[in-house]
C-alpha cells in the first residue's frame, strides 16, 4: 500500500499554485476593444496627416486651430521620430494588438501568466511614453496636438485596467487592501491620472486660455 508523504502533499500544492490561464470580463474586453481603436484612430489620422506634411511642407493639419492646439508644430518636432521613424506608426502596430487582445477576450479566450505581464510591461512602456511625450509637448515643443491627447488617454485607461486585472487574478503581488481597492475603485486611478495631466495643460496656458 502506498504512503502520502509530505513530498507528494508539496508537490500537489505546487501543481495547484502553478499559473494558470485566465481570461478576462466582457466589461474588460470591451475597454480594451475601445482604448485600442482610439488609440489606432489617433495613431492612422497623425500618419496621414505626416505623409501629407512631407510631401507639401506647407500643409496645416486639420487639428491645427491656434498658436496652442498645434498638431504641426508636434508633427515637425524631433520628438516625433523619437526612434527614427514616425512615433504614429509605432501606435498603428501597437493600438492593433490591443484591438486583437480584446476582441480574443470577447471570444472567451484565455492567456497565462507570463502573457498578461507581457502585455502588461507593453502598456507600461505605453504610458511611460505618452509621459515623456507630455512633457515635450508641453515644455519643449510647447504645442498641444488633439489627437496626441486622444492616444495619451486611450493609453492611461487600458494600462490601469490591465494592472487591475493582474493584481486581481494574483498575477501581481499586492497586499489585500490593495486588491480590494482595485476590485471596487479602479476608475479612480485613470481619472485622477488624467485629471492631473488636464491640470498640468491648463495651467501651462493659463493665459491663452484665460485671454
Amino acid at each position: 500500500m502506498s504512503k502520502t508523504t509530505v513530498k507528494d502533499v508539496s508537490a500537489d500544492q505546487e501543481r495547484v499554485a502553478a499559473p494558470r490561464t485566465v481570461g478576462g470580463s466582457r466589461g474588460l474586453a470591451l475597454l480594451l476593444v475601445i482604448t485600442g481603436a482610439a488609440g489606432l484612430l489617433a495613431a492612422w489620422v497623425i500618419t496621414i496627416d505626416k505623409f501629407k506634411l512631407l510631401e507639401n511642407p506647407n500643409f496645416v493639419p486639420g487639428c491645427s486651430l491656434n498658436p496652442v492646439v498645434s498638431c504641426g508644430n508636434i508633427m515637425k518636432s524631433e520628438q516625433a521620430s523619437a526612434f527614427g521613424f514616425p512615433n504614429p506608426m509605432l501606435g498603428l502596430v501597437a493600438y492593433g494588438i490591443v484591438i486583437c487582445v480584446g476582441m480574443s477576450l470577447l471570444a472567451r479566450a484565455t492567456f497565462p501568466r507570463w502573457y498578461w505581464l507581457t502585455f502588461n510591461a507593453g502598456t507600461l512602456f505605453g504610458v511611460g511614453f505618452c509621459t515623456w511625450l507630455q512633457f515635450q509637448s508641453l515644455y519643449r515643443i510647447n504645442s498641444l496636438c488633439l489627437w496626441c491627447s486622444l492616444a495619451w488617454v486611450a493609453t492611461i485607461i487600458m494600462f490601469w485596467y490591465v494592472t487591475s486585472s493582474n493584481i486581481r487574478n494574483n498575477f501581481l503581488p499586492a497586499p489585500r487592501w490593495l486588491k480590494s481597492f482595485f476590485g471596487e475603485f479602479t476608475w479612480v486611478l485613470p481619472v485622477l491620472h488624467i485629471g492631473i495631466i488636464g491640470m498640468l495643460i491648463l495651467t501651462r496656458w493659463w493665459d491663452f486660455w484665460t485671454s
